[in-house]
């Protein structure tokens, strides 16, 4: 199995994109009356990680069948490494406070596309 850098390289080398991301997934850890009272500072500290361009996708999560929402989230952050990704997980209020756990990956973008800039918190699109 090829390491990390190896399968970037590899990747960049065959005309892949190869753009790190990094992947967290937030699993609830509180009942949910307990994380409502965290949820303005988690969203106001998304925000803040929006406007300074880490924050790149956020949101919530169903559970599997697609028909309720888990509690739980997904989030993406742009960071020079797996541990300023680690430094902006940790400081999210939701996980901060004990609010929600979270697992954190690597995520190595090759293929897509996108032609849309849209501000989530915003509300704001462009065409580029």
């Amino acid at each position: 199995m090829p390491s990390w850098s190896e399968y970037k390289e590899t990747a960049r080398l065959r005309g892949s994109l190869a753009f790190e991301l990094f992947m967290v997934e937030s699993t609830p850890a509180m009942a949910p009356p307990q994380m409502l009272e965290i949820l303005p500072e988690h969203l106001a500290y998304q925000k803040q990680m929006e406007s300074e361009g880490k924050l790149f996708l956020a949101g919530p999560l169903s559970d599997a069948s697609g028909a309720e929402m888990s509690g739980g989230g997904l989030i993406i952050y742009r960071a020079a490494s797996l541990e300023e990704a680690r430094s902006l997980t940790e400081n999210d209020p939701m996980h901060k406070k004990g609010g929600r756990t979270f697992t954190l990956r690597k995520w190595l973008v090759n293929e897509g596309s996108l032609s849309l800039s849209v501000g989530f918190s915003n509300q704001t699109a462009s065409l580029g």
